[in-house]
């Protein structure tokens, strides 16, 4: 399993990011890929995912301004970032759910200052 995630970089309060996420090596399946991130000291959080059955899930703090999407064609998930907010500062990490195992990208970094 590879995934290769793209899309992070710096905004200000308030603008927009769109993060995308190749996935290879596997029959592709966004129903068990997902969107997590890492703070600086904070513990790795999910972001969105999918549930199965093409049903999201999201963190409290990103609903309504952060959307999960898929384009099963290109073997890739997206994540649409509106509204960004300082807080949203992280490194972006996608997930697969494969065998019993989670597998991960290498993270992009997303910045927004205020």
């Amino acid at each position: 399993v590879q995934l290769v995630e793209s899309g992070g970089g710096s905004a200000q309060f308030g603008g927009s990011l769109r993060l995308s996420c190749v996935a290879s090596g596997t029959p592709f399946d966004a129903n068990r890929m997902g969107w997590y991130r890492q703070a600086p000291g904070k513990e790795r959080e999910v972001v969105a995912r999918y549930t199965g059955g093409g049903s999201t899930e999201y963190v409290d703090s990103v609903k309504g301004r952060f959307t999960i999407s898929r384009d099963n064609a290109k073997n890739t998930i997206y994540l649409e970032m509106n509204s960004l907010k300082p807080d949203d500062t992280a490194v972006y990490y996608c997930s697969r759910l494969y065998g019993g195992l989670t597998f991960w990208g290498q993270g992009t970094q997303v910045s927004v200052s205020s």
